[in-house]
């Protein structure tokens, strides 16, 4: 009897049996399953889409169709701009600060283009640009969001665990920032946000670290402790200057504990709407894989070695296996050591590496979500055996913002 992964196979090779690779794929009812999933791990709150974990409009919409998606969260300004302008949504917001004065000057001439995008800041000198390119008394008032860092600091700072975001870490230098831009024309504080990646984005049952994984455990539950009372502390401080009219927090990995949190009102997510690699070290849920590439073998080098052709589509952050693609299917394949995914080949061992011959498809995994879309023009959507829609991704609407 065949195993679900000799099927899924069999499956993706019979719908894009007419395809040559190397090409990228997502597979429609897993893609709906992970959304259902992130909306029912969410508890009822609103679910906001990372855009960069998908960088595909039509996909972005997909998922904004469904019960508990309502905005979108994206990674630039440009970004958000365009995402507004083309209907994708009428709520963005931008998760990073931004210094593009081209796209701050297209905002501030725009008073519908304003009400529908977000700032991020954690900084005067941020406010201080955007008056620099149109003064308050020119523009409608611009939305901003406060990033309120989300980090653990232990020993009085010296221990940091968590990503270096945001100078807003405490509620009292939040609660400075949202009486800073209460007291500045031309701004209007509307949102609060604080990722919490050392929860939401680091796994905490790493394959083949058992040590580790429980060293992570313990170290997301002493964070997710503090960062409770912290949130909970920092929104109390901001709403002294301002109604804010929603409080972000979280992201894949952490949904259903970010949602258990009194002071959060809507969620972030995105990879889990994909499912790549970085997500198979998670306990608490991990989502169903319907993003893959697929790559051809062009040679064999040796009884046990089959190379394909590309391949070494390397994700960002820290430099390690973590980030490299992985085979995985047939089953049974692996990486070599000393090469790794390369840039024109990579050449594959393991138990199933004997059967591939010159011609057939390895289908691989990202590490990550979105970065995939920056390899590809366009995403095959599969469903059953069939390709049933061919849709383009950022980098095929020739937009590149990062």
């Amino acid at each position: 009897m065949a195993t679900d992964s000799e099927n899924l196979r069999h499956r993706l090779d019979r719908a894009t049996a007419h395809l040559d690779p190397p090409y990228a794929v997502v597979d429609l009812p897993a893609f709906d399953a992970n959304a259902a999933a992130l909306a029912a791990r969410a508890g009822g709150k609103p679910l906001r889409i990372a855009s960069k974990s998908l960088r595909s409009r039509e996909l972005i919409t997909r998922a904004l169709a469904r019960p508990g998606w309502h905005a979108v969260m994206a990674f630039t300004l440009p970004e958000a701009i365009w995402l507004v302008r083309t209907g994708v949504t009428a709520d963005a917001l931008v998760a990073y600060p931004t210094v593009d004065r081209g796209a701050l000057a297209e905002l501030a001439a725009d008073p519908a283009l304003a009400a529908a995008v977000t700032l991020m800041v954690d900084d005067p000198d941020q406010l201080d640009l955007c008056d620099a390119v149109c003064a308050p008394r020119r523009r409608p008032e611009l939305r901003v969001c406060l990033d309120l860092d989300a980090s653990w600091r232990l020993l009085g700072g010296r221990v940091h665990i968590g990503v270096h975001r945001s100078p807003l870490h405490s509620a009292r230098a939040a609660g400075r920032m949202a009486a800073t831009v209460a007291g500045r024309p031309g701004f209007r504080l509307v949102g609060l946000m604080s990722y919490e990646a050392q929860i939401a984005g680091l796994g905490d049952a790493p394959p083949g670290q058992a040590m580790l994984g429980t060293a992570i455990r313990l170290a997301q539950r002493g964070s997710y402790r503090e960062l409770l009372a912290r949130r909970s502390a920092a929104v109390a401080a901001v709403r002294e200057h301002a109604d804010l009219e929603f409080v972000n927090g979280g992201g894949t990995g952490s949904v259903a504990a970010t949602s258990a949190d009194p002071a959060v009102t809507e969620i972030t997510a995105g990879s889990g709407l994909y499912g790549p690699t970085l997500f198979d070290g998670y306990r608490s849920w991990r989502p169903t894989p319907a993003a893959f590439f697929a790559c051809a073998v062009v040679r064999r080098p040796a009884p046990g070695l089959a190379t394909v052709l590309g391949g070494g589509w390397i994700a960002s952050g820290s430099a390690d296996d973590s980030r490299l693609p992985r085979p995985w299917l047939p089953a049974g394949l692996k990486l070599i050591g000393a090469e790794g995914a390369g840039e024109v080949q990579t050449p594959l061992a393991g138990t199933t590496a004997a059967t591939l011959r010159i011609g057939d498809r390895v289908w691989f995994r990202h590490a990550k979500s979105g970065e995939l879309c920056e390899r590809v023009n366009e995403l095959h959507l599969v469903d059953g055996d069939d390709v049933v829609a061919t849709v383009p991704t950022y980098r095929g609407e020739g937009r590149a913002f990062l």
